[in-house]
């Protein structure tokens, strides 16, 4: 029996865990689960997978979760805020940790797993965009394993070759192809985009995820970070990543070989794939996914991003050039513009405009610490906060039809 602790178990990646753990009761149990305010949520699933440990980030909400498992009288002991979260990450009868926890919240859990030596199932992109060489270093001293568990690192992971090597040069990679749906906007023009609303942007014509990754996938933020978090993954130089659209979803990303071919992985667009092929890693196992059938696919098509209409792209581009601090500070920029965004205080043009504002307002730094990070990363938080407040942008007007 492996313990999994769930990082973000209420979020849509932790709860497509939970429904893979499911499947396979003989081999995996609960052994933490984490969210940030979601008492009821937290509630349900504490009821349905007795863990020994529940952790909120929130305190207030860990004491009423306290009450709540009391009065159900659950044998569940209730932690609070990072300290119970990397306390969970890092416990000793633990085998598995899904970090699944949104935003640059997850970084010091994960981090606690990695120095814990721990299988690190990482769904949070934003550790590596932050952290990158922080975190890589502490996988690599605390010997743990790393399992990319977003689809396209996922799919460039199954079809790498596994020795070691010191440039993708090296063992015959020429370049990895991370594909992109292009989000419900991909043949918007920049007028029609000017009046997208929250409501219109958190539709994603393929995957179903939390509302800040989908309209980061919108945007084409996500596929920003990803090619960030593609660089400390595999040790690639930003020139060596590419970005297709592929709006069908179904190769979720390919690996270009110096003889001319290209490897790729396929599959319905799930997540409970990359899930289960993390859980089991060196094996694979049932995930619930329905077998891709290519005769209702019919057809792949593909297409180059149109970085003018979706500057967040190119931008993230020129933070990973940038190096440093300049990835964190574009992270937490995005995080900030993208939450005021789905309260309806900034259009949805605002959000690159802000992002490009922050990163010529704060000079990158060379990281030197996890302290150092944060503080930049509190920094950016409150420079946007207070660009937003400035701002005399109109309210979000309502989408024009397309």
């Amino acid at each position: 029996m492996q313990y999994v602790t769930i990082l973000g178990s209420t979020g849509t990646i932790g709860q497509q865990t939970l429904d893979v753990i499911s499947q396979h009761p003989g081999r995996y149990g609960v052994f933490a689960l984490t969210a940030h305010s979601n008492v009821e949520a937290m509630l349900q699933q504490c009821a349905q997978y007795q863990p020994r440990y529940a952790v909120m980030q929130d305190a207030a909400s860990a004491q009423l979760l306290q009450q709540r498992v009391q009065a159900e009288q659950l044998k569940i002991e209730v932690l609070a805020g990072v300290d119970g979260l990397t306390e969970v990450a890092a416990h000793a009868e633990v085998s598995i940790v899904m970090a699944a926890i949104v935003g640059a919240a997850g970084l010091l859990p994960a981090l606690a797993a990695a120095k814990a030596g721990k299988k690190i199932l990482l769904a949070n992109k934003e550790t590596l965009v932050m952290a990158g060489q922080l975190f890589m270093d502490a996988v690599k001293q605390g010997q743990a394993t790393l399992l990319p568990i977003d689809s396209e690192h996922n799919a460039i992971f199954q079809v790498m070759p596994r020795q070691a090597y010191s440039d993708l040069r090296d063992v015959g990679v020429n370049q990895i192809i991370l594909t992109a749906s292009g989000g419900p906007f991909r043949r918007y023009t920049q007028a029609q985009l000017q009046d997208v609303t929250p409501a219109l942007a958190l539709k994603h014509p393929n995957w179903v995820m939390g509302a800040k990754i989908t309209i980061d996938s919108s945007t084409l933020m996500n596929k920003g970070l990803e090619v960030i978090e593609a660089r400390w993954l595999f040790d690639a130089r930003p020139e060596q990543i590419e970005v297709v659209v592929h709006p069908q979803s179904v190769i979720h990303s390919m690996v270009s070989y110096v003889d001319g071919s290209i490897l790729a992985q396929l599959g319905n667009p799930d997540m409970r794939t990359p899930i289960a092929y993390g859980l089991a890693y060196p094996e694979r196992i049932a995930s619930g996914v329905k077998p891709l059938s290519l005769i209702e696919v019919a057809k792949l098509e593909f297409e180059a991003p149109d970085t003018q209409r979706f500057p967040c792209l190119s931008l993230a581009y020129d933070a990973l050039a940038a190096g440093g601090t300049a990835p964190a500070i574009l992270n937490a920029a995005n995080e900030v513009a993208v939450a005021a965004f789905l309260r309806e205080q900034i259009q949805y043009l605002d959000i690159p405009r802000l992002l490009e504002m922050t990163l010529q307002q704060l000079p990158a730094e060379q990281v030197q610490s996890i302290e150092q990070l944060l503080a930049i990363d509190a920094e950016a938080r409150a420079f946007v906060t207070q660009a937003i407040a400035n701002m005399t942008t109109a309210p979000v007007r309502k989408a024009v039809s397309v």
